[in-house]
């Protein structure tokens, strides 16, 4: 009873924690403006089926592609046994499933096992790829210490969790050999059962190996939940309702603001009654509450693989725009911005904003709106969005924009098209000598 109460207390004080932080996530994201994303909920049904479930957009990359399938089959599938481990460590029993399984237990435990060594191939593999052969994409100046460490900090905690998954089942499957009560047999152990040899004889030191694992990898599992929502690794989460609320419209078509609308169609018809419109009191984005939610969504669920950099053409030519960056300083201003209502409460002005003091003039200028960030992300985050709510702030609140910008701005005015000959000029390319 003892074993079965501190389970209970370790178990609900990491939901309650958990819960906790993520309503202050729901809170963040629910401080941007209002945006519909309801409509056509098949076309979404269909987008969050074949994007976060079925990996689609990850192909692109077929090594990364077939490692991450490992991962995330293997944390998906074994999510069962956690399951029959929280049923265990509640009621005191020992491997309750396989009362109601029977013989397909061996089964059920042997694909959790070749599932396991499946994620230890892929996250060695993504191990190796950040720290020996060093990709390239996974550099940059947004890649500080803490992205490579909490990179670096999942892949380990996921080594670690499988190792005692394995090693538990070894140590069991060696106490049901020598016919010690309380592990009663179930079967063989495919992967596990290599391992049992190397374990010592010893009933005792079996027994305390099991209980070790098999308490190190339950309450592994609640602190690695616990660290989600300060990790990149939030995506494990967040990619479900990120690729559901996914942009169905045109991709790197540009919105329209509802009030310029209404002032162009009263000035074209002065009989034209405005629509009533609801929008944040700024042109475009300077701070992260004048994003949409959906921005500050994606932001949340960026995964930081840089794929959005690395076909970037500005970032590839040398300029210093780099999308991934701009989710993460989105990101990390909006943690800014929710730690400020915590302690000082919702009406507290720090004097930042996203613009300036994250993200510099340089980099939203940088970018070509080609739209190939948004195509390269596996999980249909949109930094473009962002990139020109900044950009539409700076030219309708500030009137700031680069000098090539200013002339191409005054030619339309003057001559309804970006160049400077007039009008009744043209066609002069047209004419015959």
């Amino acid at each position: 009873m003892i074993g079965q109460l501190i389970f209970l207390l370790i178990a609900v004080s990491a939901i309650i924690f958990f819960t906790k932080n993520v309503r202050k996530i729901i809170r963040n994201i629910n401080l941007g403006r209002s945006v519909d994303r309801s409509d056509r909920p098949r076309d979404r049904l269909l987008v969050l089926l074949k994007v976060a479930f079925g990996q689609t957009k990850m192909v692109k990359r077929p090594t990364a592609a077939v490692l991450h399938l490992f991962v995330y089959l293997g944390f998906i599938i074994i999510n069962l046994e956690v399951l029959e481990i929280i049923i265990d460590g509640l009621l005191g029993t020992h491997r309750i499933f396989a009362q109601s399984l029977g013989g397909f237990y061996v089964f059920f435990i042997g694909g959790f096992e070749i599932l396991a060594v499946l994620v230890l191939v892929g996250v060695i593999a993504f191990y190796a790829r950040r720290n020996f052969i060093k990709l390239r994409r996974f550099k940059g100046v947004e890649m500080t210490q803490w992205p490579k460490t909490d990179a670096n900090a999942i892949l380990i905690i996921e080594t670690l969790l499988m190792c005692a998954f394995l090693i538990m089942n070894a140590a069991d499957d060696r106490l049901q050999q020598l016919g010690v009560s309380h592990y009663a047999s179930v079967g063989s152990f495919p992967i596990s059962g290599l391992i049992g040899p190397l374990l010592p004889n010893s009933e005792f030191s079996l027994i305390l190996i099991e209980r070790f694992c098999w308490w190190f990898h339950i309450v592994g599992i609640f602190c690695f939940l616990n660290y989600l929502p300060y990790s990149k690794h939030l995506h494990i989460i967040m990619a479900f309702p990120n690729t559901y609320y996914s942009n169905l419209q045109a991709k790197g078509g540009f919105t329209n603001m509802a009030s310029v609308t209404n002032e162009v169609k009263a000035m074209l018809d002065p009989s034209y009654v405005p629509e009533p419109v609801v929008e944040g009191s700024r042109f475009g984005a300077k701070d992260v509450s004048d994003l949409t939610w959906k921005n500050l969504m994606d932001a949340y669920t960026c995964t930081e693989c840089g794929r959005c950099t690395s076909s970037c053409p500005a970032n590839i030519t040398g300029k210093l725009l780099s999308p991934r960056k701009i989710m993460m300083d989105t990101r990390d201003r909006l943690t800014e911005v929710g730690n400020n209502i915590n302690l000082h409460g919702k009406d507290h002005v720090d004097g930042k904003s996203l613009l300036d003091n994250y993200i510099s003039r340089e980099e939203i200028w940088a970018c070509t709106t080609c739209n190939a960030c948004t195509e390269a992300c596996p999980i249909n985050i949109d930094p473009l969005a962002i990139i020109v709510e900044l950009r539409r702030f700076a030219v309708m609140e500030e009137a700031s924009v680069p000098t090539s910008l200013n002339n191409m701005f005054g030619n339309i005015e003057n001559n309804g098209a970006p160049w400077k000959y007039a009008p009744s000029d043209r066609l002069n390319w047209a004419k015959t000598s």
